[in-house]
């Protein structure tokens, strides 16, 4: 079975085309989703988490995500030291999810996959690619931020460029070329 990524910046469209697979009947393992959940479920990496960045982390017991938003994306090295934590629990997560999957092949969303090394465990990399104003609305938009929160989210992730550079295969989500016809040619050729 083929393990293949789709990653892309914040904004890109990588749900809508890890749908568009799912609707093809393949799996999709969505490690920001896991990551959430691991965050709120795993009593030792709540711990660690609370530790790192305060009681606020968990208000009536339920992942504060504003706070932590606040916090992580001004402070690199929060942010890293989050990362740390939560990346070797999502990745083994998915390693193991990924193990007993049955189909030609398996999908793994993460926006990070470059930036926690987990492409080395994958055979392709799919990116999905949006300009930079059309990512920055569409997540002002879904998330109910400013600009600038926007933008201090994107500097914590690699380079847009860079990060299609790494990819094997780039689908455009600009809202000008169709998607499905892209997710339908690389469909037909990882089931080949």
């Amino acid at each position: 079975m083929l393990k293949i990524g789709i990653t892309g910046g914040i904004g890109s469209g990588k749900s809508i085309v890890s749908r568009a697979f799912e609707h093809l009947g393949i799996p999709v393992y969505n490690a920001d989703t896991a990551a959430k959940r691991l965050m709120q479920e795993d009593p030792a990496l709540r711990a660690q988490i609370s530790a790192l960045l305060g009681p606020e982390t968990y208000q009536n017991g339920q992942l504060n995500r504003s706070f932590i938003s606040s916090i992580v994306f001004k402070d690199r090295k929060k942010l890293d030291a989050l990362n740390a934590l939560v990346h070797p629990a999502t990745i083994q997560y998915g390693k193991d999810w990924m193990r007993r999957q049955n189909a030609p092949y398996a999908l793994k969303e993460a926006a990070l996959i470059f930036e926690s090394g987990s492409q080395d465990e994958l055979d392709y990399v799919i990116g999905v690619s949006a300009p930079t104003a059309l990512r920055i609305h569409r997540v002002m938009q879904r998330d109910q931020v400013s600009r600038e929160q926007v933008l201090q989210r994107m500097l914590s992730q690699l380079d847009e460029s860079l990060k299609m550079k790494l990819c094997d295969f780039v689908i455009v989500n600009d809202d000008q070329q169709l998607v499905l016809p892209q997710v339908l040619a690389l469909h037909a050729r990882f089931i080949g």
